[in-house]
């Protein structure tokens, strides 16, 4: 319910009260408040769905009562917009998001940078009711003459992350990212060529060599490879990820758990990688190291950990440092093909994680499904290994013509080849028939000549 109240006289007058001299109507005698001609006369007072008494002061009655009107039916049908909430700014809804919000600790540092440096800038300021579709989609074409699709479309995720939560607490009726034109993701896989990889095992130092074999061998992303410790197993050949190292933007690096339940696997490895981890073993053995461990996340420990990689100081592997030594590689691995007469290069934006696009390429051009390059990978859903990779499995041209040939091809044939023999066996068992001496009236026909006129 929601009512409207003359702000600058009283609806219940005490005996005595002298009547108003400025103000008067048809109908009663009005009596000054102690709030007379301050503000705005016309209130509008009423209780939101918490329960929570509510004002709002406009100049005219007409204007309050059909503020009142409104605000009964969004009452009434569930869909009450605070305009108070409305009006507060899109830094203070932000931040109250990302404060309260579980993210991942790589994932909270994302969030930040984004929020500070490619959302604040533009929108910060605003009152969220402000903001318009229009706005949003200014801010995306600006976004995409500096940015690739795929980041564009982080940098959306936490605006629309946030405007939901707007609609959520009753700030905004719809989010302005409804609708909203996103500029179409291309593809950014950058697979090396298998001589490529050889070449960047090849030139890797010492100590970073089984790294580099482990990942183009196991699919392993960068932080479960950094992460290692006893989870090769010589006896059954396989990998487990189990744990990672995680290096946040602020603060020390900790052993933590993997990306998704999904994350958590056993991947058979090839003879060759496992012989190379196990001589890495023999040349760099662990040595202690101590990290928190908060695999579980409820019960974070101190421990001493043995990494089966690190850097050149016993370490654990920082991306940056890793940066530096890719680089290094990088160069070192094309020098190694141009002098051995080879076309093939290192792409220029090769990283340790496309040799886990290398690993899945391999799969797939060894026959392997959609599902078990799922699981060997630690996918969470079938349907992002398909999207990743759909373009490397062969194509229908390449393989429905084979299919229905190797189904019709010879058997058509043989078919065939039975079928006239009987239909001629059968002709030759036939009588032979006499044919009359005409069998139709033939007439030649002539080409049209046109309609003809009469002489």
């Amino acid at each position: 319910m929601a009512d409207v109240y003359d702000r600058w006289h009283l609806s219940r007058p005490k005996a005595g009260a002298e009547p108003c001299q400025e103000h008067s109507t048809k109908t009663k005698t009005v009596y000054p408040s102690a709030d007379h001609l301050c503000g705005k006369r016309w209130q509008v007072r009423y209780r939101d769905p918490d329960g929570k008494q509510r004002k709002e002061n406009f100049v005219k009655k007409p204007q309050a009562e059909t503020r009142a009107a409104e605000i009964k039916n969004e009452l009434d049908r569930g869909h009450y917009i605070d305009r108070a909430a409305g009006r507060e700014t899109f830094r203070t809804l932000g931040e109250a998001w990302r404060t309260s919000a579980i993210h991942r600790e790589r994932t909270e540092g994302r969030v930040e940078r984004t929020l500070r440096l490619h959302l604040y800038p533009t929108f910060g300021n605003r009152g969220v009711a402000s903001i318009k579709r229009s706005d949003v989609q200014a801010w995306i074409k600006s976004q995409s003459t500096r940015y690739e699709p795929s980041t564009i479309g982080s940098h959306f995720e936490v605006l629309s992350t946030v405007m939901r939560m707007a609609v959520l607490d009753g700030a905004i009726r719809v989010s302005p990212c409804e609708g909203v034109q996103l500029p179409e993701k291309r593809s950014k896989l950058v697979i090396p060529h298998p001589d490529a990889v050889k070449a960047l095992i090849e030139v890797a130092p010492a100590r970073y060599k089984a790294l580099v074999r482990l990942a183009a061998s196991s699919g392993l992303r960068q932080g479960e490879l950094f992460g290692l410790e006893d989870q090769v197993d010589a006896e059954r050949s396989v990998v487990e990820a189990s744990q990672q190292l995680v290096t946040p933007d602020r603060g020390a690096q900790y052993i933590g758990p993997l990306k998704t339940p999904e994350s958590y696997r056993e991947v058979p490895l090839a003879p060759s990688a496992l012989a190379a981890v196990e001589e890495h073993k023999r040349e760099f053995p662990a040595a202690g190291l101590k990290l928190e461990d908060r695999t579980d996340p409820l019960k974070p420990v101190v421990r001493t950990v043995r990494l089966l990689f690190t850097d050149d100081r016993g370490r654990p592997i920082r991306r940056s440092t890793w940066t530096r030594i890719w680089q290094r590689m990088r160069t070192d691995a094309n020098a190694l093909l141009v002098a051995a007469g080879s076309a093939v290069r290192v792409p220029e934006k090769l990283t340790l994680h496309g040799l886990r696009d290398f690993y899945a390429s391999c799969l797939i051009k060894q026959g392997e499904n959609v599902k078990v390059v799922q699981v060997r990978l630690g996918h969470s859903k079938p349907s992002i290994t398909l999207d990743k990779y759909t373009g490397l499995w062969p194509t229908a041209e390449d393989t429905t013509a084979a299919a229905i040939e190797s189904v019709l091809g010879v058997t058509a044939a043989a078919v065939e080849d039975v079928t006239l023999g009987a239909i001629r066996r059968i002709l030759r068992a036939l009588p032979p028939v006499p044919l009359p001496e005409q069998c139709a009236l033939v007439v030649p026909s002539e080409p049209y000549k046109g309609p003809q006129l009469a002489a």
